[in-house]
């Protein structure tokens, strides 16, 4: 009993030791010498200046939150208000979950104290758009196909791809589809007084080939593709 239980703890320790320190030291060592820039962030910088990191998403927005009409979009975020790396997450929704479907879930109304609202009955009060009809909630996918066609300037019954209206897993990816980008690109061309054509072949310029070249499908990273365009405008 005594020699298990010495024989225990002897293990325990080596383990903690490998794999709690000697490990971590190894692959933090190998990562700052072989692989220092992704490392330290894969800063992606512009004259001198960091702009963003090739690794994770960022919201191309003005000061109110809306998005700019000149930049390509990434697809959505459920990371804290919007690609919060401290804040990783998906919305955990499942394919059937009504507040996820839901062609319009109303929003409910808060109080002078940011509680929700209720009526004398308890009832929950929902907010109203200015014309008095319900304000929906713009997470549900059927109201960002909505805002995406109405924003893009396309049909009614245009396909929208899945990326332009689904968060990804981690709520942090940097990349959109290419058919997501070709939806973008007559809205970016417009605001820049560039031709379709010109920021199309930029997108086509800066499409990424699936991870050798069977995993996953053709991506655009949406930073590079702005700051493409921004040096096209000069």
């Amino acid at each position: 009993m005594r020699r298990q239980l010495i024989t225990g703890l002897l293990t325990t320790i080596c383990l903690v030791v490998l794999l709690g320190g000697i490990y971590p030291l190894a692959v933090w060592g190998v990562g700052r010498i072989a692989f220092k820039h992704q490392t330290d962030g894969s800063f992606v910088t512009v004259n001198g200046k960091v702009v963003g990191s090739a690794l994770i998403g960022q919201n191309f927005t003005d000061k109110d939150g809306n998005p700019l009409v000149e930049y390509f979009q990434p697809r959505p975020s459920a990371a804290g208000s919007g690609y919060d790396p401290t804040g990783s997450s998906s919305s955990n929704l499942g394919p059937s979950n009504p507040v996820l479907i839901g062609q319009c879930n109303p929003v409910q109304d808060t109080d002078a104290n940011g509680n929700p609202a209720v009526d004398s009955s308890g009832q929950p009060i929902y907010k109203k758009n200015s014309d008095g009809s319900p304000a929906c909630n713009q997470s549900s996918v059927p109201q960002r196909v909505i805002a995406y066609r109405q924003f893009n300037g396309l049909a009614a019954n245009a396909p929208v791809p899945v990326d332009a209206v689904t968060a990804s897993g981690s709520g942090l990816d940097p990349d959109i589809s290419v058919a997501n980008a070709l939806d973008q690109a007559a809205r970016v061309a417009k605001a820049r007084n560039l031709s379709t054509d010109q920021v199309v072949a930029v997108v086509h310029a800066h499409i990424r080939s699936r991870i050798w070249g069977f995993l996953g499908e053709n991506t655009v990273n949406v930073l590079d593709l702005n700051i493409a365009l921004d040096k096209l405008a000069h």
